[in-house]
């Protein structure tokens, strides 16, 4: 899978989603969404409990702590779901102005840096991270207060990284020394 498959949207009239978010006279150059990965360990929790609501519904029988065990798994699944959905409606843009961090499902928070104030990006790959290839940027800004600083579970991230650094170096006058 290639760095323009599947998660990152170039073209903004595709991606009505986060459109309204952007000022008239603004381009999105990139828009990706969270990986995959961040999700696995509710996907993980849903079989683990289906397995042992399983083994412990077997154990008591039918009756009422049947039922609760059943309800408790219901409850992961039920996690699950809502964190598709908040997952599938969250995006990190970068547009030739600044970076946003658009995420909530019913509580929507947006976030957003300015390109010029950002002072520093940092990418952080743990083990798991470089085996699922997802990464956390951390960005620093030039004042003391951020709509956000990490973004966790990027995918493609040395290719992101390089795009975004670009774009914020890119900035600079090479005349400035």
């Amino acid at each position: 899978m290639g760095f323009n498959d599947v998660m990152v949207v170039r073209d903004i009239d595709r991606a009505k989603a986060f459109k309204k978010y952007l000022m008239p006279n603004e381009q999105s150059v990139l828009a990706v969404r969270r990986h995959p990965a961040s999700l696995l360990r509710y996907v993980l929790e849903v079989f683990g409990g289906l397995i042992l609501a399983g083994f412990v519904s077997e154990w008591l029988g039918p009756g009422l702590g049947m039922t609760v065990v059943w309800l408790a798994w219901l409850f992961l699944l039920g996690r699950l779901l809502w964190k598709v959905v908040t997952w599938s409606i969250e995006y990190f843009i970068v547009t030739e102005h600044r970076l946003l961090y658009i995420r909530g499902l019913i509580d929507r928070r947006i976030g957003m840096i300015p390109l010029k104030k950002v002072t520093d990006i940092n990418l952080e790959r743990p083990l798991q991270g470089r085996l699922l290839d997802y990464g956390t940027f951390i960005m620093e800004s030039a004042g003391q207060d951020q709509a956000f600083r990490n973004v966790t579970f990027m995918p493609y991230p040395e290719q992101l990284y390089f795009e975004v650094s670009t774009m914020i170096f890119g900035l600079e006058d090479p005349g400035d020394d």
